[in-house]
């Protein structure tokens, strides 16, 4: 994945990360979608539900880069 990239991935993350706590169920894969397509980002879906269940976990802070490596 390009610097550039995971960048882009976790500016997004940053975001949907900062509210997702008491958000209901699908939410936070919704908002990921939402803000992927609006900076223009690539994501498949398998990564983005990768991210959300990561987000969903931790309750907070997430590494993009960590996730979508594993």
């Amino acid at each position: 994945m390009s610097d550039e990239r995971i960048e882009a991935v976790q500016a997004v993350v940053d975001r949907v990360s900062s509210y997702q706590d008491g958000a209901p169920e699908r939410t936070v894969e919704k908002e990921l979608r939402a803000g992927f397509a609006e900076s223009g980002v690539e994501v498949s879906d398998g990564e983005v539900k990768q991210l959300a269940e990561a987000i969903e976990a931790e309750h907070g802070s997430v590494s993009a880069s960590d996730v979508l490596s594993a």
